[in-house]
């Protein structure tokens, strides 16, 4: 079991880690690669779209094909991406090698998750171990940073990539030894349709978000883009709702608290992810330091997360969703608000406490908002629910980094005009999470978290940014 639980929870620490720590990076590959914000919008985008439209399918696979092989299989495509990321000899070659971490990364979650759930079926142990899962690879998520930022300092980015090899080897070796098989033979089959649908559509529309301003917001193969993205969504929409085994069951948004809850989850990721892409710039590019650096000053946001999200599932429990909820967003706004006015010679000791701020806000808004969404479904769901509010969360990031993006990229990609653009998007993602407060606060029922949940909760979701998923509802050995 300790041997289980140690394999699960590096290969998640592996995942966590490499969310991090290429922000860091991202300044280097700008000038290693000759690419510009468009570029690096995409390597970041093009992981994330990934794990955001492959994650609820990550959790079937495992299920239904065996989960010490779909997280072996995660493993194994998450490492040899990342060897093709640190060879990468362009820009294109590296996007493609962030594809297919994604899809990596979308097998391995999950799978990893699910093993837990099925190595240790009794709720009081179950609750214990994804605790010590989320809270051991949630080391990932404040080391990347850093270690970044030394890595890069001392190799360059390529290394970013190349550390994941070791732990991918011993993860691969260990577990041919140590992990035993199980799938649930009840397990639905696999939605192809919806999961390709989801999957184009969505990128068609984060292509046009992206490309758009570099290309122009009137090109015709931009415009072709959003047309092309809207309807097959819609065609998502229509099969998602005449489909059997939905990847995405519809039915579940009929309930207010589970559609108010993944809505709310939407404008987490649409804030978190698209205005943490651009701290290391920020420090980089206007105010001048090292990559090093940078990802020290970076650390603010990442510890206060790590730190205050296992208070988060208990204060709701106390407070109620709708209390907690409401505050973390609004302190994550003002904070985001305050950057917005951050400049050149702004002073670190006038930076660190706006990073913290947001980083407590989003961390009191992550695990209530799951929570959230598990009460408002069956309990037979709950793995279900949790699977989509991740899912969520990764489709706003998607579009965070994309809007976000594009604002800056409007204000100019240099100098002056740079900073301005940086201003413009913090104020334009504390404006949206600040809106995401005041609605939250009006239609989020104020029900308290139950029991099983909250523990489940406070240990489970300690992690924010990266994919994760609950548990299957139903885990058989």
């Amino acid at each position: 079991m300790k041997a289980l639980l140690t394999l699960t929870c590096a290969g998640q620490f592996m995942v966590l880690l490499d969310n991090t720590i290429v922000g860091a990076a991202l300044p280097d590959m700008q000038q290693r690669l000759h690419t510009g914000l468009t570029g690096l919008q995409w390597i970041v985008d093009a992981y994330v779209l990934l794990v955001a439209m492959l994650l609820l399918s990550g959790g079937v696979f495992a299920d239904r094909f065996g989960r010490r092989r779909v997280f072996l299989a995660g493993v194994v495509v998450f490492t040899a991406a990342s060897v093709v990321c640190s060879l990468a000899p362009s820009i294109g070659w590296l996007i493609a090698g962030r594809v297919l971490q994604g899809v990596g990364a979308a097998a391995l979650s999950p799978a990893s998750l699910a093993l837990l759930a099925a190595a240790y079926p009794a709720p009081r142990e179950r609750v214990r171990a994804i605790g010590l899962w989320a809270g051991f690879s949630g080391v990932g998520l404040a080391a990347g940073p850093l270690a970044g930022g030394i890595l890069v300092e001392s190799f360059g980015w390529p290394a970013i990539f190349l550390v994941n090899v070791p732990i991918g080897a011993v993860l691969l070796l260990a577990g041919l030894r140590v992990l035993g098989e199980s799938r649930n033979p009840s397990a639905p089959p696999i939605d192809v349709p919806g999961t390709v649908l989801s999957v184009a559509g969505v990128g068609a529309v984060t292509y046009g978000l992206i490309e758009g301003g570099s290309r122009g917001w009137t090109s015709p193969v931009i415009l072709a883009s959003f047309v092309a993205g809207l309807a097959l969504l819609a065609a998502f929409v229509v099969v998602e709702g005449r489909v059997s085994t939905p990847m995405l069951p519809l039915r579940l948004f009929r309930q207010r608290l589970f559609t108010v809850s993944n809505t709310a989850m939407v404008v987490v990721g649409f804030a978190l992810m698209g205005s943490s892409f651009f701290f290391s710039q920020f420090f980089v590019y206007v105010q001048g330091t090292s990559i090093l650096v940078a990802g020290l000053r970076t650390l603010p946001v990442s510890l206060a997360m790590v730190i205050v999200s296992p208070y988060a599932g208990r204060f709701a429990a106390r407070y109620g969703f709708r209390v907690v909820v409401s505050i973390g967003l609004a302190l994550a706004g003002l904070g985001l608000v305050a950057l917005g006015f951050v400049h050149a010679d702004t002073g670190y000791g006038n930076v660190w406490w706006r990073l913290a701020v947001v980083g407590v806000g989003f961390a009191l808004t992550m695990s209530p908002l799951t929570g959230a969404a598990i009460q408002a479904v069956s309990p037979q769901e709950g793995g279900l629910a949790s699977g989509v509010s991740s899912t969520t969360r990764q489709i706003g990031a998607v579009l965070g980094v994309a809007v976000l993006g594009a604002i800056v990229h409007t204000r100019g990609s240099g100098g002056a005009s740079f900073e301005s653009g940086l201003n413009s998007a913090f104020l334009a993602a504390g404006a949206v999470t600040l809106a995401c407060a005041a609605f939250t606060g009006l239609w989020l029922t104020a029900a308290r978290t139950p029991r099983g949940v909250r523990a489940e909760q406070s240990g489970g979701r300690a992690v924010s940014e990266p994919p994760q998923t609950a548990p299957p509802s139903r885990p058989t050995s």
